[in-house]
């Protein structure tokens, strides 16, 4: 069966991916099955997105609950899913208005659009300039990619959109000197940059990048895609440095494994957008939602602190392998950079002893559900610890 689903794929599927030759049939928690009947530690969690893992009880009941009366209507009606996870993000984060569609890319693009309308509007058209940081990655559709500061990202597809520049992140000289050089709408930035290794931006450059936001009357919006929805031990990354965005932008484990992206308006910009300015067909769908309010629901202080707790756990003992060069990340969200070992190699031989995880750039990457249990923690560090 895998040999044929595999060459299916390899003949009909757009060759955009390198996948590894395994195929996952089913789970549970934060186990996996291939058709073999092979058992994996999902170490990885869809590139966070399974927040409670696979067929996670309470989410499924959502999202099946919602399925049988509703599975989705035009945004010209109002549906109650929608309304209540809307009213749930704004709640917990004081942001006023939601914008939801399917993805982080989406939800980008939304902050983008955000920006340069409110510009547009506040301090002239020519103000449209967008400042995000080199190493980034904030989507893959055009105007996303130009956001995007990794130029072998761009070498494909040119021209890209116009309007970006790109910072050197914890570099707040850098960051004002265009602010001062740019006629700039809005500063874009990661917490900790995902795919750009898990880079994590300090607290104290956050809270100047948004010093500097205020003096210069420019939007501070931050890419949460990643580092949201309780990733990094906080509901949102931005939250351990004590800013206040006035956009904020979130997808993956927002969703629990269905497409959802928001894009979160403070007071700012709540009013930013009227009635056509901009609009998603799939954007708010009922069952989405359903299931992302069950995420939401549960994204509580003790899941948290357990969150932090399993960091820690994982961040000091990696640390002590003579083998490891760097550790990096904050709750779980994690990168490795091995001393003598590429990543790649290190993530196949963790496959090979049933534990899978990522790699971003030259570091293994770790992203399991934030209720993965303590045991199965433990035997896939060991499994981990053991490929370095």
């Amino acid at each position: 069966m895998s040999g044929r689903i595999q060459q299916l794929d390899q003949t009909f599927v757009a060759n955009t991916y390198g996948r590894f030759p395994v195929t996952l049939v089913r789970g549970n928690g934060s186990l996996v099955y291939d058709e073999s009947g092979k058992e994996y530690i999902d170490m990885g969690s869809g590139i966070a997105v399974t927040s409670f893992g696979i067929a996670d009880g309470v989410w499924t009941d959502a999202v099946v609950s919602q399925l049988k009366v509703l599975q989705h209507t035009s945004n010209l009606y109002y549906t109650e899913p929608c309304a209540i996870l809307a009213e749930k993000l704004c709640q917990l984060t004081g942001m006023k208005k939601v914008f939801f569609g399917n993805s982080g890319a989406e939800a980008n693009e939304c902050a983008i659009k955000a920006a340069r309308k409110w510009a547009a509007e506040n301090k002239g058209a020519e103000y449209s300039t967008i400042i995000t940081l080199k190493n980034s990655f904030h989507g893959r559709t055009l105007t996303t990619l130009a956001a995007t500061g990794q130029e072998h990202y761009h070498e494909l597809y040119q021209p890209l959109t116009p309007g970006f520049v790109h910072a050197a992140p914890n570099d707040l000289a850098d960051m004002e000197r265009l602010l001062d050089e740019e006629k700039v709408a809005g500063i874009l930035v990661e917490c900790i940059q995902g795919e750009g290794g898990v880079c994590v931006m300090e607290d104290a450059y956050l809270q100047g990048v948004e010093r500097l936001a205020r003096e210069k009357n420019v939007l501070l919006m931050v890419d949460e895609v990643q580092t949201g929805n309780g990733r990094t031990g906080d509901l949102y990354a931005y939250m351990h440095a004590g800013i206040h965005p006035d956009v904020v932008s979130t997808a993956k484990g927002l969703g629990g494994g269905l497409p959802i992206g928001a894009c979160m308006l403070g007071e700012r910009v709540e009013h930013v957008f009227g009635h056509g300015d901009h609009g998603s067909t799939f954007g708010g769908n009922p069952v989405a939602c359903a299931g992302a309010v069950s995420i939401v629901n549960r994204l509580d202080k003790q899941l948290l602190s357990e969150v932090r707790n399993k960091g820690d756990y994982l961040l000091k003992r990696l640390s002590s392998h003579p083998r490891v060069a760097s550790v990096s990340g904050r709750g779980l969200m994690i990168g490795i950079l091995p001393r003598e070992k590429r990543a790649g190699e290190v993530v196949g031989t963790c496959m090979d002893n049933g534990v899978l995880c990522l790699t971003a750039k030259d570091r293994v990457r770790l992203l399991p559900a934030l209720n993965i249990p303590e045991k199965l923690l433990e035997k896939a560090c060991d499994v981990l610890m053991e490929a370095l």
